[in-house]
């Protein structure tokens, strides 16, 4: 495996105690970054950063602006600023029909998937603007381009996600930040565990490897776009589908 160099670098990583956002954590780690975890689950948390040297756990709610900023001022007194923001952090939700999601079941999956991310893109991207450099990588998915069925919640967040990215790439092109997201085909992680296994069994039909992704796949790919080698590449959407994507 080449060894991206992060040298030096600080990043916050939400979601980060599991699934994707650990292996993220795990590969900017062994890059030689200093990995902060912004999670819910504080045990969770705290025993993913006793396997990470250096890294720093702090317990928010995304989808809170007092719990997020609190989150900014605890990681500053911990660690000074910021450089990378993975906006990792999301939940699947019901697998239900547009018509039979609550609007509560609705707001929640937008609220994590979506808001989230523009509260924790505020919180940290002025400080990024100042010192004159950083990266976002935001985690989006391909139901963000195609829309998956029984999910219209969590596609129309990621498409959310989609757009956002390429908004704010554009708004701080000429300062330093550069911003993408990634729209990965279904990883494995438990996040499987909240999806019926008819909605799981169609999302592996639809993609042409015959396989779902890998959460080292995930890293190694946000990784790259964590480093000053990703360089001129802004606003980007990076596939990680095993070939599901058409556009």
């Amino acid at each position: 495996m080449n060894k991206i160099n992060l040298e030096g670098r600080k990043a916050v990583v939400t979601g980060g105690a599991r699934g994707i956002g650990y292996a993220i954590c795990q590969r900017l780690t062994e890059s030689g970054a200093r990995c902060i975890i912004w999670d819910r689950d504080e045990e969770a948390a705290s025993e993913a950063v006793s396997k990470l040297p250096g890294a720093v756990a702090i317990a928010v709610d995304v989808t809170r602006e007092e719990s997020v900023n609190e989150a900014k001022q605890a990681t500053a007194a911990k660690v000074g600023g910021i450089d990378i923001l993975v906006n990792n952090a999301g939940i699947a939700g019901c697998s239900k029909k547009l018509w039979e999601c609550s609007p509560d079941e609705w707001q929640e999956v937008l609220q994590i998937d979506l808001f989230g991310v523009y509260l924790c893109c505020r919180a940290l991207v002025p400080g990024m603007l100042a010192n004159g450099y950083g990266r976002i990588v935001n985690i989006a998915s391909i139901a963000g381009k195609e829309g998956n069925p029984n999910a219209s919640h969590y596609s129309a967040a990621k498409a959310g996600v989609i757009g956002l990215t390429k908004s704010l790439a554009k708004e701080c092109a000429e300062d330093g930040v550069i911003v993408n997201c990634i729209t990965p085909a279904v990883i494995e992680t438990d996040i499987l565990k909240q999806i019926s296994q008819e909605h799981v069994d169609y999302m592996r039909s639809k993609i042409p490897m015959g396989r779902f992704g890998l959460v080292e796949e995930a890293a190694a790919l946000t990784a790259w776009l964590c480093s000053e080698d990703c360089s001129f590449t802004t606003g980007g959407v990076f596939d990680l589908s095993g070939g599901r994507a058409t556009y």
